[in-house]
């Protein structure tokens, strides 16, 4: 799968797996690609999670740890 065409339900199921580290994340609105991650936008900021990590999300959602959920809830930015 080439890289600017991830999965939007990955980057979804990611929030709303997140959410459980940071109820303020809000619902998924829209995304963009960078070469350094994914900003995702959200109804309440704005979070950035990296290709790898939504990667993971979409092939083998069982392996990301809850340590991993709570350190990618922690770089949500309110608006």
């Amino acid at each position: 799968m080439p890289e600017n065409n991830l999965p939007t339900y990955a980057i979804v199921e990611l929030l709303i797996r997140t959410v459980k580290y940071n109820t303020s994340i809000g619902d998924y609105k829209n995304h963009t690609v960078f070469d350094t991650g994914v900003i995702v936008k959200t109804s309440g900021g704005t979070i950035k999670f990296t290709k790898s990590l939504i990667l993971q999300q979409f092939e083998h959602p069982e392996l990301i740890t809850d340590g991993e959920l709570a350190d990618t809830a922690s770089l949500f930015r309110a608006n």
